[in-house]
């Protein structure tokens, strides 16, 4: 799974106008497949050989690694860790709170509203 990773993130990094195209982590085997075949072909048409070659590499592992069950496996890890992370904050924040340190709150009410914001972009992943 670590190989897949980094081929992901190969593939993401030498699609310098096409990685926007690439679909969240939340998204199927299928959607990375169609999604690296589509910028195979435009890197094909923009005559980026070098890219090809690491979007075919990228291909081949998640044609070889990649399954749904494990994506969304992975997927609720990362809810519960970021499930772990608000609860860790809103403890961090009621600390502050008891100790009545207004700059120390502002801040933990702001770390508090990142992690609450960072855990809803997750779960609304496909």
């Amino acid at each position: 799974m670590k190989q897949l990773a980094l081929a992901l993130v190969a593939a993401a990094a030498l699609a310098s106008n096409g990685a926007a195209a690439q679909p969240g982590p939340g998204a199927s085997c299928a959607a990375k497949r169609e999604a690296i075949g589509r910028d195979i072909e435009a890197a094909k048409a923009d005559g980026q050989t070098q890219r090809v070659r690491g979007l075919e590499r990228a291909l081949a592992e998640v044609r070889r690694n990649c399954s749904d069950a494990r994506l969304a496996a992975d997927h609720r890890q990362r809810v519960r860790t970021q499930e772990r992370k608000v609860a860790d904050r809103e403890r961090e924040l009621r600390d502050a709170q008891r100790k009545g340190d207004a700059d120390k709150v502002a801040r933990r009410e702001d770390k508090l509203r990142e992690a609450q914001a960072e855990l809803q972009r997750i779960k609304d992943l496909p």
